[in-house]
């Protein structure tokens, strides 16, 4: 179960991740904070996971990182999408579907 847990985990992770920058560039505090707050805190995620995560999306190329300098002069480092992130997000939200379908269906929750 813990494997299972892990890898379901991860894969939620990307899918929320290439979701929210769908609508456009952030950074990475930026992310976990909005992520956090459209799912209600039932979702969270820490700088020890998030960043080897856009790391690995980085060297996929599902992701563009770039530096800008805010209005206080501190450099925040932004990700964008890119158009492979695009297909993989396409990807993974059909799966995610697929998933969730099954299990509903075999949980008896179909109807629900």
């Amino acid at each position: 179960m813990e494997r299972m847990d892990a890898s379901i985990k991860r894969g939620s992770a990307e899918l929320a991740v290439l979701s929210l920058l769908m609508s456009g560039p952030r950074y990475g505090y930026d992310i976990a904070r909005q992520i956090e707050q459209e799912t209600g805190g039932l979702l969270k995620f820490d700088v020890a996971s998030l960043y080897p995560l856009l790391y690995r999306m980085e060297k996929q190329r599902w992701v563009k990182a770039y530096w800008e300098k805010a209005a206080n002069g501190r450099r925040r480092r932004y990700y964008r999408l890119t158009a492979s992130g695009e297909k993989k997000l396409g990807a993974l939200r059909s799966q995610w579907v697929d998933f969730f379908r099954a299990l509903n269906q075999v949980a008896g929750l179909e109807h629900v």
